[in-house]
């Protein structure tokens, strides 16, 4: 699918490289998982060949991920955890559904901000956030903040890396793993301790 994607979007327009972007980080939030992460990057070297500005092309990034999580924020408001129980999305399984309903308790607000930042997630944490029927704006304007910030990295690695942007993927896969593995444990240690204070 990746290298797809890299080919249709070489033979794109710059207007039509900027539609794709925006619905690729767009989907990802409504049909995970995708490689936008990865076909960002790239798209940071197309900036390096001045194909595409990039400030255009974080705009168009940033909307597409804002959008989607809007609409899965939506998506959890209306349907609630029954969703969820009903098992009709795959891939969002129940498991994911209850790490991020767990750091919702926890961390609050922070998770909307960490929400780019943690591969594999997104899509859970936006319709955590719509069941627990917090502040839409504020949501939104947190979530905005933290997919243009990482998209920003991902734009500019693939500009500083150029023809050497796979290397990448082979970053963001071990970043994913890496990430998602300490904010469990930390989770675990944090819920431990209040469980031990508690009994105390």
């Amino acid at each position: 699918m990746l290298d797809y994607a890299v080919q249709f979007i070489t033979n794109l327009p710059p207007l039509g490289v900027l539609l794709f972007v925006c619905f690729i980080t767009f989907a990802e939030n409504v049909f995970p998982p995708s490689p936008s992460d990865t076909i960002l990057v790239f798209c940071g070297t197309l900036i390096g060949l001045g194909a595409v500005g990039f400030p255009s092309m974080l705009i168009s990034a940033t909307l597409g991920s804002t959008l989607g999580f809007v609409l899965m924020y939506w998506v959890g408001q209306r349907y609630g955890t029954s969703i969820i129980d009903s098992g009709k999305i795959s891939f969002l399984p129940k498991e994911a559904f209850n790490k991020a309903e767990a750091w919702f308790r926890e961390y609050g607000y922070w998770v909307i901000i960490a929400n780019r930042f943690l591969s594999g997630t997104r899509a859970v944490i936006s319709m955590v956030a719509g069941i627990s029927e917090i502040p839409l704006l504020p949501t939104t304007l947190l979530s905005t903040v933290s997919a243009a910030v990482w998209n920003g990295l991902l734009l500019f690695a693939g500009f500083t890396l150029g023809k050497n942007w796979t290397r990448m993927d082979e970053y963001l896969q071990l970043y994913g793993k890496v990430l998602l593995g300490i904010a469990s444990a930390v989770l675990v240690v944090v819920l431990l301790v209040r469980l031990w204070k508690n009994k105390k």
